[in-house]
């Protein structure tokens, strides 16, 4: 069978994947490094890997999506369309897969449907294989994208998003699968989103015979993730119960949260004498060749909590989750309460809130939800704006059961059942004026703008425009290797930094010499291949935040209620509504901030005058951290 190859017509790659008698793989490389890495690998070692991965045979690549097109500026200065177009470069045979949340994109909430469909023509260019899903499985959010993804001839791949208990049948999911046919058509491709690696192997194996048995002629991609330690035999039940297309990662990279090795899966299933299509094992094990000197470079991403985890079938966070929630409980010291919020809470609020998909924001709004339940001592008296947005349905309707009176009462205080009628139902977003925003961003970038750049400013403003100034000011910086990217220690004036790009290439960084001029800024001379830059810095300075005493919570309650508002938890800001001599009333957003992905708003306890406002968009602050003051009328 002649090998898929971008540029081929989706019916005839749906058609080759009827006809072969084997199973195909994808190659999850971008969720590998969001589960395991946190999302850090680098486009220098995907490049370093490009070549033995497009000789692999893979069905796709999967190298953009999910958080990755937000963290390859915030983290890792890299434009997400200039690595897809280097990728492309090294590996014309494979297709481009990625995974988009629906209404929410590439982003954590959803967005107006004309910034929807405009992001998704620009990465259509780009992206053969569209994988989409809701973590309500609410298929309405998911229409602008199944629409503009059919226009660009690409490949639509509609997810059922998969968890367990009495409520997960499969009557439910077949019920599901018949609800996107009936707004995609059969020419697509049906992913099983296994997020969090769970159920049984018989439990995968059955609800892809179910599947194939109500839908005999539809293509099922089965995902899943290796937490427990048992996708291998998960991916071996979907495929021997009919499923086409399977999701495995390089051996080298593979880590405990994240999908399992590639070569295992074609072992197990050579056992079974079913063969991966196309594939070259050779190629394989040349691709985990070349990576495994990088990995040591990326050890501090690493969870630093090892082994395999099988209370995932309890506490169910899937693979980008569970690494960065330990993190968190480790910066917020509360380690030692794990166990108790993985294996009593968290499952807890699962059941109380509607036991739907814990996958992004679904699996913030639980994470975020358990944790301020222990921490506070005083269950959903904290709810952050994406809990409220939840409960009011403005994300869809709850699947199986609304949560309880109770719980709408403790959020919403004794008017609930009114702000619920008032308020409730699925937020419909206005289009926004594309040509504004687009004329916004080319005066605080003072240039002209390309198209690409102003879908990455609509995704993520305040950490584009960063990225993109950054880009302007220091120049492309995907060249450098993790070693001399992530290094620790900083580096020394007279150093020398030898280093190999993926091409092969040598190259030699030196630093130094350096002076202080008498007006306090320093200039630095950088020697790139003998070739020199110059740069003047200036000491850094904060951006007017007071630095805080560390407040307790009643502390802050306080201080709030005479107009002194300080930060509750470290977090991010994203929203400011408000400017230095606006009148506010009690209650009015005057701030959010963004912890865990979710959006936290913070309201004003009294009626006056802004005084000051003391951060700016995008700035981290710390528990404690002076936002704003307000003269009380």
């Amino acid at each position: 069978m002649q090998h898929i190859r971008p540029g081929m017509d989706t019916k005839d790659i749906l058609r080759r994947l009827k006809e072969a008698k084997g199973y195909f793989i994808t190659n999850t490389a971008r969720d590998l490094s969001q589960s395991d890495f946190k999302n850090r690998i680098l486009l220098h070692t995907d490049l370093l890997a490009a070549k033995p991965r497009d000789a692999a045979g893979y069905f796709s690549l999967e190298i953009t999506g999910g958080a990755s097109v937000h963290v390859d500026m915030l983290r890792k200065q890299v434009n997400p369309f200039l690595k897809l177009e280097l990728l492309r470069r090294e590996m014309p045979n494979t297709l481009f897969q990625t995974l988009c949340r629906g209404v929410n994109l590439f982003g954590y909430r959803p967005y107006p449907e004309n910034a929807i469909r405009l992001t998704v023509r620009e990465f259509a260019k780009y992206v053969e294989v569209w994988r989409v899903f809701d973590f309500l499985n609410y298929i309405p959010n998911m229409v602008p994208v199944f629409e503009e993804v059919k226009k660009a001839g690409k490949i639509l791949e509609p997810s059922i998003c998969f968890s367990t208990g009495p409520e997960h049948t499969d009557k439910f999911y077949v019920s599901k699968v018949q609800e996107i046919l009936d707004v995609t058509g059969e020419d697509i491709i049906l992913c099983i989103k296994n997020h969090g690696g769970l159920g049984t192997p018989k439990r995968i194996g059955e609800l892809v015979a179910s599947i194939k048995q109500r839908f005999p002629d539809l293509l099922i991609h089965y995902h899943g993730h290796n937490t427990d330690s048992n996708d291998v035999p998960r991916i071996a039940a979907a495929i021997l119960s009919g499923a086409e297309i399977v999701d495995a990662a390089d051996h080298a990279f593979t880590g405990f949260y994240g999908p399992p090795p590639v070569l295992s899966v074609i072992q197990t299933m050579e056992a079974h004498g079913i063969r991966a299509e196309g594939v070259s094992t050779d190629a394989v094990i040349e691709t985990s060749e070349a990576l495994r000197p990088e990995r040591a470079a990326y050890a501090d991403f690493e969870s630093q909590f090892k082994g395999f985890d099988s209370t995932v079938q309890v506490h169910k966070l899937p693979g980008g989750a569970t690494g960065s929630s330990f993190e968190q409980a480790v910066k917020g010291e509360f380690l030692h309460l794990m166990p108790k919020i993985l294996r009593e809470e968290l499952p807890r609020v699962q059941i109380e809130l509607g036991n739907w998909w814990s996958v992004t924001p679904g699996s913030q709004i639980l994470w975020t939800t358990a944790v301020n339940n222990v921490l506070s001592g005083e269950r959903y008296e904290n709810a952050s704006g994406d809990l409220k947005n939840l409960l009011l349905g403005r994300y869809g309707p709850f699947p199986f059961y609304r949560p309880s009176e109770e719980i709408y009462s403790k959020v919403f205080g004794p008017d609930w059942e009114k702000m619920l009628k008032e308020q409730g139902g699925v937020a419909k977003i206005e289009d926004i004026d594309l040509e504004k925003e687009e004329a916004t961003l080319v005066e605080r970038m003072g240039r002209s703008v390309t198209r690409e750049e102003v879908v990455l400013y609509l995704q993520h403003p305040n950490d584009a425009l960063d990225f993109l100034k950054f880009e302007e000011e220091y120049g492309q910086a995907y060249v450098l290797p993790p070693q001399i990217w992530f290094r620790k220690g900083g580096f020394n004036l007279g150093e020398h930094l030898d280093f190999v790009d993926y091409t092969g290439k040598s190259h030699v960084i030196e630093l130094g010499p350096s002076y202080r001029s008498e007006n306090g800024k320093q200039t630095l001379y950088l020697f790139v291949d003998h070739h020199s830059e110059v740069f003047l810095l200036e000491e850094e300075k904060k951006a007017g935040v007071e630095t805080a005493v560390k407040l307790s919570k009643e502390e802050i309650a306080s201080l709030a209620k005479v107009g002194d508002m300080r930060a509750p938890f470290a977090s991010n800001v994203c929203q400011i509504p408000v400017k230095a001599g606006q009148e506010v009333k009690k209650g009015e957003l005057v701030i959010v901030l963004e912890a865990m992905k979710m959006q936290n708003p913070i309201e004003s306890q009294v009626e006056g005058k802004i005084d000051q406002v003391f951060v700016k968009l995008g700035q981290a602050v710390q528990v404690g951290d002076k936002l704003l003051t307000i003269s009380p009328l």
